[in-house]
């Protein structure tokens, strides 16, 4: 009889099959997937998440500090700001990158 491994990780890793995740975990895993697919088209993109504890998302941040490592892998970047305006200006700010002409990624 043959055994498959099942770890926590599975629901960030396959790639197909069936997979068991909240909604906030599906949440960080698009931001892995969009990265794979990005670069099977030759892109080099990466993913950044900002909020606040207060906010309606608050497990967020939970489930992107789980995911971590992953997340590194992904060129995915967690920034938890202190409130609202932060992460919003934060997000603002890394979508203004091509103003200058040194983004690292497309």
């Amino acid at each position: 009889m043959n055994q498959q491994v099942v770890t926590l990780q599975d629901k960030y890793t396959f790639d197909s099959g069936r997979i068991y995740l909240t909604g906030s975990q599906a949440l960080v895993r698009v931001l892995m997937v969009q990265r794979r697919r990005d670069m099977a088209a030759g892109l080099n993109t990466a993913g950044f998440i900002s909020g606040y504890r207060g906010s309606p998302m608050t497990v967020m941040d939970q489930e992107m500090w789980r995911a971590e490592e992953l997340a590194k892998e992904h060129h995915v970047k967690f920034w938890p700001a202190v409130n609202e305006h932060m992460a919003a200006t934060a997000i603002w700010g890394s979508q203004q990158t091509h103003f200058h002409n040194d983004a690292n990624y497309d």
